[in-house]
């Protein structure tokens, strides 16, 4: 074994576990040895983990049902991966067939691993793997409710390879060492070494043979020596066991025994096992030649005496009763077979004419048959036993209960017996004469309902009649089938007997009758004498064109047989397994055991005629395989039709290989179009290995021993391995299908595929004739040395192919041009590479044809060889005995020219084909990128993790993001970046690049946009360095990634030829990424760097949002990073930094993340410009605050609050002093004038500043009043008013011409009428408003308490007294009123114990929006709305438990959409659910987006409500019992958005959706707040987590 074999395990060796001819099993798990592997000490060396990505819903993802695994040479390991939080996590389990836990495979018993409950980590399993198989897997979890039934999800299927073992041989072409300058004399290359080695599947070269063309195994060793010279590895060998009387291998007499033609004993006991073991042995070990048989499962021979002794095995009338006609049906034609003479027909067909006089003669013997008693009713029988049990009672009528029939005609009453179940006995069964029926007692209540005013005797009469209508359809039926027979045999004989492609079978006798048979007759001695006549006709095997493979063409209710649909095999019995072992026993045993011998014998299977074999049977046969050889490799032949169909065999048989054909090629480029597909490999320059692989640590996948490093590769599913055959030895020669020359370019290009290659005896040496492998018996002629046909040439090619796939030259390029194809194998790292140029030979073209220089960039090519046929089939002469190749001639090619050159691109080689290259020639050249290093994909990925630790999340900002507006604010100019043919990218940095690179890597789709501009220059890599280079005199820290970038984008630019740029670029750009990613998280909270990918992307987005815009300062007077409300429409200038959205942000973006200093910088900044008692709308860097948010303050409150609780010593914050933007009196002052910043406060001072204002009442006229500040509001809009209600507490404000909250939408469309109207108001008593009231004084109230506040409560008036109220009183006013002001009850019999007006609710059991909107517009107050959820999270204090959770449910059930929260009822009349600002309609509802608020799903307060959910369910719902139930609850929700942020270009979280979460244009398409709540959501979850 090589050398890779890890010293602790005992590794699979070939034939350690084989029986001999007892076919003894010997068991072997999986498992076993990956836990002595893993359990054991560490080699050193990572390990290789695959990483499969599930579905939320626990299932494979599209296109990842089938998952193909390398042969476990090593062990390693499987991960299934799934997102946090998802609903499989509701006790859920892995369950697979897979032995987890050791011990041997059983398929369909299930083992489990349970999956983690931690809703705040991702989910890994983890199976290791040391041995091939064929594994199903699929997750179990509980239901929503814990009264719904586990839920099993989607099954997937993962087939391990075989670790093939061979001999090794001496390389044509030595890794270390120049090319060989004569491959094609080199005699020592391809030798057999005295050492094994391990083959994977592509490395194979299988040449098929047939035994009885070799003669006697003692003459086997010199064909051996022969398929070994030629660099095959592996012999398939067509069925070696005793044949039935035809003569062909696939007709198999006894499954237990070899054929006694090739043995050199015949007669020896075992059937000749022992002396088949020794030649196949022998054929490995000493010539590198392992073996692969053909398994025959689904026919044996005819006159196999098994079917005698076992008729049951077969299909026959007896156990398949619809096959009598059938039967009867040939009987008829053999009849007529032997009348012919008498009859005076033709014998001998020579003419169209003699054909159709057949025809009469046909219908007459068929007619006499009378086989439309096996189709109709009996009429006459059924009237009078109808008509016995009317007038005799016997049996008596049997009421008819059905539907009513009365007054029905005859064919009425037809049709409500063909339809009503359980009233026609055997209908359409064809299994007996006149088998339809039914019964009379029946049939007898049915005519008493149907005519109940006749006699008895009319109402027989009449059933007859009914009867009669029924049979009219089958008669038809009848005759249609008999007609498609005719039909059918017809066309048969026009084939065999008189077309000149058909075979010309000559006089028609007993022999070769007018009919291929369908049915074998068994012969009637003793044996057969115990069983009914009707079990000794039993079905043939055949097929059928365009039939569906799973279903089975003599089983009921197929007519194949019947209508003669089968191209039959007349000397082969179709099998009859039925639904399992219990059916056929003994065939089930028989061949069971004859797989067994063969696996012990031989290294695979080729499945022979796989599409028709049943799976089940195909699955027990292979487990019964593996069970004897683990390393069993199985390939087949499919004839589908369908993808899917051919995915369905693979995974769920176990397949490893599927055949595939050059010679289905009719043209070059569907020819190449195949070689493509089965082929390529992956393409030159490909990504995903080398951009998504990463390293990581494996932790003990069993609990024991330490981690160990590991390579984390993730899986995007497979597609079946090809084994790619340039010809099978059962289709038509290249001289029939193109010419004889095409054998060498077709073989050539077969061998640079990656795929196990297939060839045949007869292709290489150039068989003008496809043989019959029934009836021909000549031998194969055997060459020497000298090679027949292509033979010299394919001895290097087969080696090369090895060598080449072994060698990991796993990255191919397939070009098409005229009648040209060019295949180019590349090393992915040390980038040498071999190719191909083949002049196809399609019939019809001469000479060199066109074809333009074959030009390498930045490429050095050296010419290994190359070389043109010439045929003479006018030469050819058939032999009797031996198999005779086209005389032929081989002549080399000598050496191309090649130039070379320097273009844009660098220097380049070019390739000239020679003036003489004819169709059929080939030329085979080294390649090798010299200025490449081997070493460039470790020497881009070096130093990434150092070039960005040091940046800080400002830096990151410009790394990652930058929006356009950003960008030009920064730069003065430059923007995003735009691709020809894409389009612009969403960010400036890193994360818009990702957006396409994502799916470019994942799936290595170099024909993208992207790659195509790549390729085309290096404009995109000057953009990304030279960004980062303008910005270092604002930001220095970016000169590091920036000369990080230049050297590798310096290296690329100087080695790479421009189709390696797509991958390096993308190496680069996502190493940096992942860098940069990393050092935002390294910067974040425990909670951030501990979280998932869903929690990074969040962590991510305060990035996306925070950084230096100089337009959007937070200062004045020098460049401050501000954070953004949205983008892109929030990314500079005034508009960027909102008071409101910054304070509703803060908490998630900043505190939770960990972000304190830009937290602090932002509540100073707001703090400065403080004025009448009111934080800012718009900030505007300072200089022009507005002032007409009545939330504002309180947000502003709550999050000083936050950083109190949040931020270690947070409370030192309240003494921080802030210098004041306008005076004291609130004079409107510039922010340079003197008066500007000329007093100080302490944060403790602003927050009871903005309680003494709202406590006095606040009342002011906006500065700058009049269009020039808001050009849609009208006058009295700009007038600002707010109070406290001193018998609530409750503070009021607002008019109905201005909008002081979140719902903030001015009417802007003179058209519709709204211009200078709010679409909400919300004037009045807001309730989240007196949520962050009541917070804030509870707070407050207890700083002041343990004396960290140096205040004890607000002067207000009350009834006319000026006093002091404390924080305590005023918050206990608040508590007292807010449920019986906000409240809305259930039940109506409790309206008086709240301040409600029956006449305006609409919607019971909630919260009201607003309390005090003036009566007017009273009906506002009762809108059901999202606004309700805030309090619940900041002053819970303030709700009855079940009252708030009642109110949430009602709000999930009603307002809740996939991303976001409607903001209106969907029941309310003003809810209208899609947001356009662009409509200039008349709807005034509507136009110029008037319904921004009025039902649009916003997203952050998704946040709120599970925020809210989350507190309240485990206080008085399912979580109270069951807290888990609560999270998982809300861990689903989130998975939307976690899928969103992930697939979103922007990665980010959208302002709005449309309704039910559709998109919406005008949103911002990621927003501050809205990925602000989810974090705030998911900070809470790891808190309950961690408790």
């Amino acid at each position: 074994m090589p050398s890779s074999k890890p010293s602790n395990i005992q590794l699979p060796a070939h034939g350690a576990s084989a029986p001999h001819a007892d076919g003894n099993k010997t068991p072997k798990t999986p498992q076993d040895e990956a836990i002595a592997f893993f359990s054991g000490k560490s080699d050193g060396q990572p390990v290789q983990v695959w990483e499969l990505a599930l579905e939320d819903d626990g299932g494979p993802g599209e296109g990842k049902d089938y998952i193909r695994l390398p042969p476990p040479v090593r062990p390693y390991v499987l991960r299934f991966s799934i997102r946090p939080g998802t609903n499989v996590t509701r006790n859920g389990v892995l369950k697979s067939d897979f032995p987890m836990d050791g011990g041997a495979f059983e398929r369909g018993e299930f083992k489990e691993r349970r999956l983690p409950t931690d809703l705040t980590k991702p989910i890994q399993i983890d199976l290791p793997i040391s041995a091939p198989g064929a594994f199903c897997y699929y997750i179990e979890y509980d239901g929503a409710t814990p009264s719904s039934a586990r839920i099993t999800g989607r099954r997937g299927y993962f087939n391990v390879d075989p670790i093939i073992s061979l001999p090794q041989r001496a390389p044509f072409f030595p890794s270390d060492a120049k090319p060989p300058k004569n491959p094609l004399n080199d005699s020592a290359a391809g030798a057999i070494l005295p050492k094994s080695t391990n083959v994977t599947l592509d490395g194979l070269a299988i040449i098929s043979v047939l035994a009885k063309w070799m003669g006697k195994t003692p003459e086997w060793e010199k064909h051996f020596a022969e398929a070994s010279r030629r660099g095959y590895n592996m012999l398939h060998w067509a069925p070696l066991q005793q044949r039935g009387s035809s003569g062909s291998p696939y007709s198999i007499k006894d499954q237990l025994s070899y054929d006694q033609a090739i043995l050199q004993n015949p007669e020896a006991k075992d059937g000749g096992l022992a002396e088949i073991e020794q030649v196949i042995k022998l054929a490995k070990e000493k010539y590198g030649l392992g073996g692969i048989t053909d398994v025959v499962l689904n026919h044996m021979a005819f006159d196999s005496p098994w079917l005698v002794e076992h008729p049951e095995a077969g299909y026959s009338p007896h156990n398949t009763p619809h096959l009598a006609p059938a039967v009867e049906l040939e009987d008829a034609f053999l009849k007529l077979t032997n009348e012919l003479s008498s009859r005076g027909l033709p014998t001998t067909l020579r003419s169209e004419e003699d054909l159709q006089s057949l025809i009469a003669p046909m219908r007459s013997v068929i007619d006499e048959k009378k086989l439309w008693e096996y189709y109709v009713f009996d009429v006459q029988a059924s009237v009078s036993a109808v008509g016995d049990s009317l007038l005799n009672s016997n049996p008596a009528p049997k009421k008819w209960e059905s539907q009513p029939i009365g007054n029905k005609s005859a064919a009425q009453l037809a049709e409500v017996i063909k339809h009503t179940s359980g009233v026609i006995r055997n209908y359409q069964a064809y299994s007996g004469r006149f088998c339809s029926s039914v019964q009379p007692e029946i049939a007898a209540g049915f005519v008493q309902a149907a005519y109940p005013d006749e006699t008895p005797e009319n109402q027989a009469k009449k059933w007859g009649d009914v009867l009669d209508v029924l049979n009219v359809d089958l008669y038809a039926e009848c005759n249609d089938d008999i007609q498609a027979a005719i039909d059918g045999v017809i066309g048969r004989l026009r084939f065999t007997r008189l077309e000149d492609g058909g075979p010309k079978l000559g006089e028609i006798n007993n022999e070769r009758a007018l009919i291929e048979r369908y049915f074998t007759r068994l012969p009637k001695n003793q044996t057969t004498s115990k069983q009914p006549e009707s079990a000794l006709a039993i079905a043939n095997n055949g097929w059928m064109w365009g039939a569906d493979p799973l279903k089975n063409f003599a089983e009921y209710p197929s007519k194949a047989y019947m209508r003669r649909q089968v191209i039959v095999w007349d000397d082969c019995v179709k099998l009859r397994y039925g639904q399992s072992r219990d059916d056929s026993p003994w065939l089930w045993d028989h061949m069971i055991k004859y797989t067994e011998i063969l696996a012990g014998t031989f290294d695979g299977f080729r499945l022979d005629n796989c599409h028709s074999t049943p799976l089940h049977l195909g699955v027990a046969v292979i487990d019964a395989g593996r069970r004897v050889n683990p390393n069993l490799y199985i390939m087949a032949e499919l004839f589908t039709g369908s993808q899917e169909m051919d995915l369905k065999f693979v995974r769920e048989l176990g397949i490893n290989s599927l055949v595939r054909e050059a010679y289905n090629g009719h043209d070059v480029k569907s020819f190449a179009d195949l070689l493509w597909r089965f082929g390529l490999g992956k393409p030159v320059g490909s990504m995903d290995a080398a951009c998504l692989s990463s390293p990581d640590e494996l932790a003990p996948p069993f609990g024991k021993g330490a981690p160990r490093p590991c390579i984390v590769t993730p899986l995007e599913g497979s597609k079946p391995h090809a084994v790619f055959y340039d010809l099978t030895h059962d289709n038509q020669s290249p001289l029939d299908k193109r010419t004889a020359e095409d054998a060498l370019s077709t073989g050539a290009l077969v061998t640079f595929c990656a795929a196990a290659l297939g060839s045949n005896k007869g292709f290489d040496d150039l068989y003008p004739k496809l043989l019959d492998l029934v009836t021909d018996n000549r031998l194969y002629e055997v060459s020497d040395e000298n090679e027949n046909g292509i033979g010299k040439v394919k001895r290097v090619l087969n080696h090369l192919h090895t060598e080449m796939l072994e060698g990991g030259f796993t990255e191919g390029h397939v070009h098409e041009e005229g009648q040209y194809i060019m295949v180019h194998r590349v090393h992915p790292v040390t980038h040498k590479g071999y190719m191909l140029i083949a002049h196809t030979a399609f019939k019809g073209f001469h000479g060199r044809g066109w074809i333009k220089p074959i030009k390498l960039s930045r490429t050095t090519i050296d010419y290994l060889f190359g070389a043109s046929i010439t045929t003479d089939f006018g030469a050819w002469k058939d032999d009797r005995k031996t198999h005779k190749g086209i005389p032929s001639t081989l002549t080399e090619v000598p050496e191309p020219a090649i130039r070379h050159g320097k273009d844009g691109d660098g220097d380049y080689s070019e390739i000239i084909v020679p003036d003489h290259f004819e169709p059929g020639s080939i030329m085979v050249f080294a390649t090798s990128m010299d200025e490449i290093s081997p070493d460039l994909d470790a020497l881009i990925k070096r130093g990434a993790a150092d070039a960005f630790a040091s940046l800080d999340l400002v830096d990151l900002n410009v790394v990652l993001h930058r929006a356009d507006g950003e960008e030009k604010d920064a730069t003065g100019g430059d923007g995003v970046y735009a691709i020809p043919n894409y389009g612009a990218l969403k960010y400036c940095g890193l994360e818009g690049w990702m957006h396409p690179l994502r799916e470019i890597m994942k799936t290595n789709d170099l024909g993208h946009p992207l790659c195509a501009h790549l390729r085309d220059g290096t404009w995109a890599m000057d953009y990304v360095l030279n960004r980062l280079e303008k910005q270092t005199g604002d930001l220095p820290r970016l000169s590091r990634p920036a000369k990080w970038f230049s050297e590798r984008f310096k290296l690329i630019k100087t080695t790479c030829p421009s189709f390696m740029r797509p991958k390096y670029f993308a190496l680069v750009i996502y190493e940096a990424y992942k860098a940069a990613r990393r050092a935002v998280v390294e910067q974040c909270s425990e909670f951030i760097s501990s979280g998932h990918s869903f929690t990074h992307d969040l962590a991510l987005c305060s990035v996306q949002m925070y950084g230096l815009v100089k337009s959007a300062s937070i200062s004045p007077s020098k460049p401050v990073p501000s954070l953004a409300a949205g983008l892109p429409h929030f990314a500079a200038g005034w508009a960027r930094c909102w008071g409101r959205d910054v304070f509703i942000s803060l908490r998630g973006l900043f505190l939770t993340t960990g972000n304190f200093p830009a937290a602090r910088e932002h509540i100073h900044a707001f703090g400065t410009t403080l004025k009448h008692g009111l934080i800012p709308n718009l900030l505007d860097s300072t200089r022009n605050p507005r002032y007409n948010c009545r939330d504002g303050p309180w947000w502003f409150c709550q999050n000083i609050q936050d950083y109190t609780k949040m931020c270690p010593n947070g409370d030192a914050i309240l003494s921080d002093k802030i210098k004041r933007r306008f005076p004291a009196d609130d004079t409107w002052v510039a922010w340079d004038h003197p008066r500007a910043f000329e007093y100080e406060s302490t944060i403790a001072e602003l927050v009871q500043e903005i309680l003494q204002r709202h406590a006095e009442g606040i009342q002011f006229r906006e500065y700058n009043a009049g269009p020039n500040l808001d050009m849609d509001m009208s006058d009295e809009g700009f007038n600002q008013k707010i109070w406290v209600d001193w018998e609530t507490g409750i503070i009021f404000g607002g008019n109905r011409y201005n909008c002081g909250t979140w719902m903030d939408k001015m009417g802007s469309s003179d058209k519709a009428g709204n211009k200078g109207l709010p679409a909400t108001p919300r004037d009045g008593a807001p309730v989240e408003i007196t949520g962050l009231l009541k917070s804030t004084l509870t707070w407050v109230d207890k700083l002041s308490k343990e004396g960290k506040f140096p205040f004890k409560g607000v002067n207000a008036t009350i009834k006319g007294e000026k006093r002091l109220v404390t924080y305590k009183e005023w918050a206990d006013l608040i508590q007292a009123s807010f449920e019986k002001c906000y409240f809305v009850p259930s039940d109506p019999a409790e309206d008086s114990k709240y301040d409600i007006n029956p006449a305006m609710v609409n919607r019971r059991g909630i919260y009201k929006d607003v309390y005090g909107t003036p009566k007017d517009r009273e009906w506002s107050d009762y809108q059901l709305r999202c606004n309700f959820t805030l309090p619940m999270i900041v002053a819970p204090e303030l709700f009855t438990p079940e009252k708030a959770l009642g109110a949430l449910q009602i709000a999930d059930a009603n307002l809740r959409g996939p991303l976001g929260f409607k903001t209106l009822d969907p029941a309310d009349s003003q809810y209208r659910g899609d947001y356009d600002n662009s409509n200039d309609g008349h709807d005034q509802a509507i136009a110029k987006g008037w319904n921004y608020h009025q039902g649009p799903e916003w997203v952050f307060p998704m946040g709120w409500f599970l925020m809210a959910y989350l507190k309240f369910d485990r206080i008085a719902g399912e979580g109270k019992q069951d807290p888990s139930r609560t999270l998982h609850y809300i861990s689903n929700i989130l998975q939307k958005h976690a899928a969103h942020i992930t697939h979103d270009p922007w990665r980010g979280l959208p302002e709005l959706t449309n309704s039910n979460g559709s998109y919406c244009y005008d949103s911002c398409n990621t927003q501050a707040w809205s990925a602000s709540t989810i974090l705030d959501v998911l900070e809470e979850m790891h808190k309950i987590g961690k408790k």
